[in-house]
């Protein structure tokens, strides 16, 4: 049986065909979410929802037929329905007094890091002061070129982004099955993967729904993405009307199990990257850092190099050896500016009010 009773930060991705039903919202499917998101927030789980629907829902609005749409129609019927999906989540959740925000991201917003930066620390403000992030891809300017394509793939990178521990994807399908349960009736499904191997990836199938952009494919994918990072995935039929209860309360689903955890995944990818520069701190900073702070401009004697902001850099002692790797907040001519100061001194030197740490605790491994 899946279950979520350890999580802290948990990712749940839902899929168009759920949501929208003949290009009208399934006001009683979204009332039954909000009531499991208040659940999931009351024992001070942090949520973020990867909403698909909003093109399906401006298709509708707009009376486009329910086929392929064109790039241009897709933008037009994404812009329409971003607004009513974002007002449904707020009014779904007003109830119970979170707040939903929007936050709409392209595939560049994980490949540039200074943007997949921007967004790490928007989703995690956001989470800190308590509001559930509805987070899609922003269908009106992306093209095939810039797009992830699917939600099951942007929900995996949402969950690293914001080291999650849980991945849910509510889809059309109750999980992995050895063939598509559909067309196979000998077809069994698995309880738990413990790793994807070739033979499960050969598994994976097409999509079936006509709103759907992913298969089973896609959701391996993002399984392949999620484990890596240290995140637990799920795969559970969620058409029910409150189905993260009915997935604790032993509904069928398939668990993709994590080979980590976030904080080690997260630290070993930082590890592994070639720094750019470097910063030697003096005594106070690097006893601040081994309590597991983060680098403030004023703890900083020396910067070295070049490098721009969201690079890996390395984090040096008083005595010029290695403490550790972070990814940088600043340039290095910004850093050069601001070390030795104060946070409350940035606006100041730089013209603009910047980010209070240089490397962020969350950034950094030490």
């Amino acid at each position: 049986m899946a279950t979520l009773s350890t999580a802290e930060r948990v990712v749940i991705k839902i899929g168009s065909a759920l949501l929208v039903e003949n290009g009208r919202l399934r006001a009683d499917w979204l009332t039954g979410l909000a009531k499991d998101v208040a659940m999931l927030r009351a024992r001070k789980v942090d949520v973020v929802l990867v909403s698909s629907g909003s093109i399906a829902l401006g298709r509708g609005a707009l009376g486009l037929p329910n086929t392929a749409l064109a790039l241009e129609q897709s933008q037009a019927a994404a812009a329409v329905g971003q607004i009513r999906l974002a007002r449904a989540y707020e009014e779904a959740l007003a109830p119970y007094n979170i707040t939903a925000a929007q936050v709409l991201v392209t595939l560049e917003d994980s490949a540039n890091r200074r943007r997949y930066l921007n967004s790490r620390a928007t989703l995690e403000q956001l989470l800190t002061l308590g509001a559930v992030p509805i987070v899609n891809e922003n269908d009106t300017v992306a093209t095939d070129e810039i797009r992830f394509g699917d939600n099951d793939r942007l929900a995996a990178q949402v969950a690293v982004t914001v080291g999650a521990d849980h991945l849910i994807l509510l889809s059309d399908v109750d999980g992995l099955y050895t063939a598509n349960p559909a067309l196979d009736p000998a077809a069994t499904r698995f309880e738990t993967v413990e790793a994807i191997t070739p033979e499960i990836e050969e598994m994976a199938g097409d999509p079936t729904s006509g709103l759907s952009k992913g298969g089973m494919k896609t959701k391996v994918m993002a399984a392949k993405t999620a484990m890596a990072a240290g995140c637990a995935m799920i795969i559970s039929e969620g058409s029910v009307l409150r189905p993260i209860r009915a997935l604790e309360a032993g509904a069928k689903a398939t668990r993709f199990v994590a080979q980590t955890d976030p904080h080690l995944a997260r630290k070993a990818w930082i590890f592994a990257m070639k720094p750019r520069g470097a910063v030697r701190l003096d005594a106070g900073a690097a006893k601040a850092l081994a309590a597991g702070k983060s680098l403030l401009p004023a703890g900083v004697v020396a910067v070295i190099g070049q490098f721009e902001r969201g690079d890996s850099i390395a984090i040096e002692g008083p005595n010029g050896h290695t403490l550790g790797y972070g990814l940088t907040r600043y340039t290095s001519v910004e850093a050069d500016e601001i070390k030795g100061h104060r946070s409350t001194e940035i606006e100041d030197i730089l013209g603009y009010a910047g980010r209070a740490a240089l490397i962020h605790r969350d950034d950094m491994a030490i």
